[in-house]
């Protein structure tokens, strides 16, 4: 027996592949900003000053490992600008 097939608009594996590339992007960068908020919620837990700038930096990072060297460092940090040594 053959199994029904819908057919109509958008009902394609193209639009399907685009909708999933979509949605794991959107994932990427809702975990992204989860890690961003988290590190300057440490600094500012710790009583580390964070400047507008460094702020700004954190936020528009969108990438995973460099946001959690950042996570890393933001534990012991004594400035807010650690956070970016040796890039």
């Amino acid at each position: 027996m053959a199994a029904y097939t819908p057919n109509f608009p958008g009902s394609n594996s193209i639009v399907e592949e685009s909708w999933l590339e979509g949605r794991a992007k959107g994932r990427a960068e809702a975990k992204a900003e989860g890690r961003a908020e988290t590190i300057l919620r440490v600094l500012e837990v710790r009583g580390v000053e964070t400047l507008d700038s460094v702020r700004d930096r954190v936020t528009a990072c969108t990438d995973l490992d460099v946001l959690g060297t950042w996570l890393d460092r933001s534990l012991s940090a004594e400035r807010a600008e650690e956070l970016f040594a040796e890039e």
